[in-house]
């Protein structure tokens, strides 16, 4: 095939959703999607994700699949396999011995380790590597592994549900006041499912008591790590996180100095309980990333609240916004955005509806560089 082009595009994009799958279980290693083909006849066939927990990586998965079929064929991969040595042999290393012809590679890996080492193996041991197909959305399947090693910290998503008026409605006496249609919901557990943590204030626990789990079907062992930031771990003990934290993780960030009886309490009950440096009385949020990332966590979606929600985005720590807003248009929601998070550089870059609600979806408008 002279012209690969077409067929190369057609491939990435299906390594591109078998990543896609793998979002909020590989942890703390990036969702990586691998796709072995033919390309004179145009078969797969083999294709792969990195499994949950990160191994094995999704390279040696499809090879492990393809067997001797591999030889001669072409490998797609979202992210630059790996040329050290880890907990596992370099996944470069059994691509060069399973004898493929072609390596496409999406984007390098920034991790120094790598950073451009694995593909130099590759074209040492004579196959022809081609990178820069699907990178953009490479990039942004991958900006949690990306932020991780460039930045220290997770790749941050908002939430926020807003009423017709652009406000947030509070719960009372600990029950939560829905803005929003089922299927906004649902949509919004899809998003807790591609989360490894979710992240609240105390205030939103005290107001809504929520569970903060994955609720579609099927889904519920897929509920991220559930992290509340509170200062002064003023949670209500008998609240349904603290309740069910032997069940699906808890994790209570504190100032530096918290109370050793309520610590014990907590931790009785099953939640962990992290001491994080703090600015004028407030968490100090580079610090509770620096938490999140030494445990493993690599997306993070935040639901709190207003005050929440403001404090990520001034300190520029915001990579996307996932507004759900009933009814409304593309410019009440940018203006609502404006309302709650000030003059932050996010720009739309996809909107759906979703039953009477829209789904609007903004990201940092300077994002990404060629890769």
């Amino acid at each position: 095939m002279s012209d690969h082009g077409t067929f190369d595009r057609h491939m990435m994009a299906i390594a591109l959703t078998m990543a896609r799958r793998g979002l909020g279980r590989t942890a703390p290693n990036p969702s990586v999607g691998a796709v072995i083909a033919n390309e004179a006849t145009g078969e797969v066939i083999a294709r792969a994700v990195t499994a949950p927990g990160g191994r094995p990586h999704a390279e040696t998965t499809a090879i492990a699949a393809a067997g001797e079929r591999a030889r001669g064929a072409t490998l797609y991969v979202t992210l630059e396999p790996c040329s050290h040595h880890g907990k596992t042999s370099p996944c470069a290393d059994a691509v060069i011995a399973a004898g493929f012809r072609r390596v496409v590679v999406a984007i390098s890996d920034p991790d120094l380790r790598v950073a451009g080492r694995g593909l130099d193996k590759l074209r040492a041991a004579g196959i022809a590597v081609v990178r820069g197909i699907g990178a953009s959305e490479a990039r942004w399947l991958t900006r949690g592994h990306i932020v991780r090693v460039t930045e220290r910290r997770p790749f941050i998503t908002l939430k926020l549900a807003l009423n017709a008026s652009g406000h947030v409605a509070r719960g009372i006496e600990g029950k939560p006041l829905w803005v929003t249609g089922e299927a906004a919901r649902a949509h919004g557990h899809l998003l807790r499912a591609q989360s490894d943590a979710i992240l609240v204030g105390s205030g939103t626990v005290r107001d809504d008591n929520p569970e903060l789990t994955c609720r579609l079907p099927g889904l519920l062992a897929r509920s991220p790590i559930r992290v509340v930031m509170s200062r002064t771990l003023d949670v209500p003990l008998e609240s349904r996180l603290v309740a069910s934290a032997r069940d699906v993780p808890v994790w209570l960030v504190c100032g530096p100095l918290p109370n050793a009886t309520k610590r014990a309490a907590f931790e009785a009950k099953g939640a962990q309980v992290i001491s994080v440096n703090e600015v004028a009385n407030h968490l100090w949020l580079p610090a509770v990333m620096e938490a999140l990332i030494e445990r493993g966590v690599t997306r993070l979606l935040v639901e709190g609240g207003p005050a929440i929600w403001r404090a990520f985005a001034a300190a520029g720590l915001a990579d996307e916004v996932a507004l759900f807003m009933a009814g409304s248009s593309a410019e009440a929601a940018a203006t609502a955005l404006a309302a709650h998070l000030g003059d932050t550089p996010f720009a739309l870059i996809d909107q759906r509806a979703l039953g009477p609600d829209t789904h609007y979806t903004f990201r940092k408008a300077a994002f990404g560089s060629a890769s």
